[in-house]
C-alpha cells in the first residue's frame, strides 16, 4: 500500500505529545501528510516544542504539508465541511475537514480519532480511515512495540489528555 496518510490534529498530536512519532515515521515513511490547517493548529505559540518538532520533521522530509487551493474540488469539500455545511449538517474542525478533503481528492487515507465528526464523511467519500489505536496495533503487529510498551504509550497519551476509546491498550486489543 502506497497511499498517503492525511493526519488531523488530534491523531498526529497523540504521537507528538508522548514523543512516539518514530512509530508513524517507521510505519509510513514518505507517506505522512499534514494539511496546512493542521500544521497551523499545531503551531500555536503556547506549544512551541510541538511546532519545533513538526518544523524539524518537515525540514528532514519525514513529513510533508499540503495546502488547499481555492477554486479546487478540495476547497469545495473543505468549505462545505468547515465553513458552510449544507443545511442539516454541522460544521467540523478545520483540521478534520482539510484531512478529509485532501484524502478524498488524493485517494489517500485519513488518520483521525474524531469518529463522531468524521464517520459520516468517511462513509460518504468511501475513505480508508485509521485511528491512533489502529496505528498502535499495526506497530504491535510489525514488532515495533510489544503489548507492555503499547500500554505505556497509551497511558502516556491519556495523561496528555488524548481521548482514547478504552483505558488501556490491552483492553483496546480485546475490542478488535
Amino acid at each position: 500500500m502506497t497511499d498517503q496518510l492525511f493526519f488531523d490534529t488530534d491523531c498526529i498530536s497523540s504521537f507528538l505529545w508522548v514523543k512516539q512519532e518514530n512509530l508513524i515515521l517507521q510505519l509510513y515513511p514518505g507517506r505522512i501528510i499534514l494539511p496546512q490547517e493542521v500544521f497551523n493548529e499545531l503551531s500555536h505559540p503556547s506549544i512551541p516544542h510541538i511546532k519545533a518538532k513538526l518544523t524539524a520533521l518537515q525540514a528532514s522530509g519525514s513529513i510533508s504539508t499540503m495546502s488547499i487551493m481555492t477554486n479546487t474540488e478540495e476547497y469545495l469539500i473543505y468549505h462545505g465541511l468547515a465553513i458552510a455545511p449544507p443545511k442539516g449538517r454541522k460544521t467540523i474542525g478545520r483540521g478534520e475537514a482539510a484531512a478529509l478533503a485532501l484524502a478524498k481528492e488524493n485517494n489517500g487515507i485519513i488518520a483521525s480519532n474524531n469518529l463522531k465528526d468524521i464517520n459520516q464523511y468517511v462513509s460518504l467519500y468511501n475513505l480508508v480511515h485509521v485511528t491512533t489505536g489502529d496505528i498502535l496495533v499495526e506497530s504491535l503487529h510489525k514488532g515495533l512495540i510489544d503489548e507492555n510498551s503499547g500500554n505505556q504509550i497509551w497511558s502516556n497519551m491519556i495523561q496528555k489528555r488524548r481521548l482514547l476509546p478504552t483505558p488501556t491498550f490491552t483492553e483496546y486489543l480485546k475490542t478488535i
